[in-house]
Parts: structure tokens; C-alpha cells; sequence
């Protein structure tokens, strides 16, 4: 399997917009542009099939009030896991990678600024 096929599987799997199955890919998506260089860039075209889910899911945290939410440190959080994703492809992306993910987010903010 190529890493293109590998590609479409992540999409194919963000696109069940289960939320487990949508936070199983995102740490996937985050191991794979952290494993070798230049393949955060790479990713970059693909961002149009890859991001509208996340778009739809950016907002969903759990409030649970003044309680705690363990789903934190398991990293099932979907809403906190999408705003890390969104980070580690900005930040592996190069320098398109903020454009094409403000375009397809339009209320994502650079992590890349601070």
C-alpha cells in the first residue's frame, strides 16, 4: 500500500465522523507528519479532502463544568485533539500549510505567531 492509499484510508476513516474513529486518525495523522521530513509538506494538497471534517468537530469539547474530563489524558477529546492536529500540520506544513488550513477553517488561529 502506498502512502497514497494510505491517505484516502485516513480520509476514508475521518469521514465516518465517528468520534473515536476521528481521534484513532488524528494521532495517526500526527505520527505520520512528525516521522520523516518534508511529509507535513506533502500533505498540504490534500488538506481540502482532509480538513472539512475536522471543520465540523473543531468546537466539540466535552463540559463537564468544574468536574474533570479524563478523556484529556487519554487524548479522546476530539475538539482539543483537532486544534493539536491542526498545530502539528501547520507547524510540519511549511509555509503554505497556514493559508490552506485558514481557508478550509476559517476560525483557526496560527500557532506559529506566539
Amino acid at each position: 500500500m502506498d502512502s497514497f492509499q494510505r491517505l484516502i484510508c485516513c480520509v476514508d476513516a475521518l469521514n465516518t465522523r465517528n468520534p473515536e474513529v476521528v481521534c484513532t486518525t488524528l494521532m495517526v495523522l500526527q505520527s505520520l507528519v512528525q516521522s520523516a521530513d518534508m511529509i507535513g509538506e506533502a500533505l498540504v494538497p490534500y488538506y481540502r479532502q482532509i480538513l472539512p471534517v475536522l471543520n465540523i468537530f473543531k468546537d466539540k469539547n466535552v463540559n463537564c463544568g468544574d468536574g474533570i474530563d479524563y478523556s484529556q489524558m487519554k487524548k479522546q477529546n476530539v475538539g482539543d485533539l483537532i486544534q493539536e492536529t491542526l498545530e502539528f500540520l501547520e507547524h510540519y506544513g511549511g509555509e503554505d500549510a497556514f493559508i490552506n488550513i485558514k481557508y478550509m477553517i476559517p476560525t483557526y488561529e496560527s500557532c506559529m505567531l506566539n
